[in-house]
């Protein structure tokens, strides 16, 4: 818990109403959908393997609410949250975790693996800190096309050990290029305290590139669009990367075999339960006079877009044999 830091932005944004109930509705689409997948996993509906981000809504949603559609991020293994929070349609989403035809990648793709370019969205990546260079990449692209694009690089803290990472950097501050590295430090890498696998400390790793470091509460959404705001307008003005370190927890397990969590304890995971992203928001929605019934609506329908999300992709029909090297090699 002493690892969480309260952002240090301080220019202050407003935050509009509309915009702080998109936050709240956004939140409720990422942690519903997660639900979801928990559910179908267990029920072995879903094949393969899924890691959802029960707890790190606030991180996906709030970077996001900063970007533009046109902005470009990438995601990793846990990647259900940024998908979605950048646009992405669930029952596409649900029916790539199906495995069936409409999903995003025509079911070949899986959890792991959704990409959405419409949304900007480059794709989810499996391989642990995969991501770097393919957004350092896309930033470079949006510079020398003059686009006024940023993009965003989301990684956990195990990723931020991995010498592409460092690499990625350089680049991005040699160059100027409008990229955001966001790490989402949920505080343990697959089973390991990050604290027992990373040497310094982990907003260091900027520091000799001279890239701005931005170390916010993960768990406050206001915060990560504060902090986001400023890296995005950096960006945009021909600045150069930031790098932002949120410091979140995912509730569950690693992954859907993960289930009795023997390196932490149950007392740890409540305490940081108590500072859910969804619940304080709801509560600052009741202080500016926000209705029970209009915060229960919202669930509603949220509860309801997924129900039909998850039909959808249960209905969507397999892809046909022929299919099984389509968009698989270059033409």
């Amino acid at each position: 818990m002493e690892t969480i830091r309260e952002n240090v932005v301080t220019k202050e944004k407003v935050i509009s109403h509309e915009l702080a109930l998109k936050m709240y509705r956004d939140m409720l689409r990422v942690r519903t959908f997660e639900e979801h997948v928990l559910d179908l996993y267990q029920r072995t509906l879903i094949p393969g393997i899924a890691h959802v981000s029960i707890g790190q809504e606030a991180v996906a949603v709030g970077i996001c609410a900063a970007l533009r559609r046109d902005d470009y991020i990438t995601s990793t293994h846990r990647g259900h949250g940024h998908c979605l929070a950048k646009g992405a349609q669930p029952n596409r989403m649900f029916a790539e975790l199906f495995g069936k035809v409409d999903g995003y990648c025509r079911g070949k793709g899986g959890s792991m693996h959704i990409a959405d370019p419409e949304t900007g969205n480059l794709g989810a990546n499996a391989i642990v800190g995969g991501s770097f260079a393919i957004a350092t990449g896309a930033a470079l692209s949006a510079k020398r096309l003059k686009t006024d694009r940023v993009a965003v690089c989301f990684f956990g803290d195990g990723a931020a050990n991995q010498g592409l990472f460092l690499e990625s950097m350089n680049m991005a501050a040699l160059w100027k290029l409008p990229v955001i590295y966001a790490c989402e430090n949920n505080q343990y890498g697959e089973y390991s305290p990050t604290q027992s696998v990373t040497a310094g400390a982990l907003e260091e790793r900027g520091k000799p590139f001279n890239i701005p470091t931005i170390v916010v509460n993960g768990m406050d959404v206001f915060a990560v669009y504060e902090a986001a705001h400023e890296a995005v307008a950096r960006a945009r003005a021909g600045e150069g990367p930031s790098f932002l370190l949120c410091q979140t927890y995912r509730y569950g397990g690693h992954g859907m075999s993960d289930r009795d969590r023997l390196y932490r304890t149950r007392d740890e995971e409540e305490e940081w339960k108590k500072l859910d992203a969804i619940e304080r928001l709801e509560n600052y929605l009741r202080a500016e006079g926000v209705s029970q019934q209009e915060l229960d609506a919202i669930r509603a329908e949220v509860q309801k877009e997924m129900q039909d999300a998850v039909e959808f992709g249960m209905n969507s029909p397999a892809p046909a044999q022929e299919q099984v090297l389509e968009n698989v090699y270059a033409d």
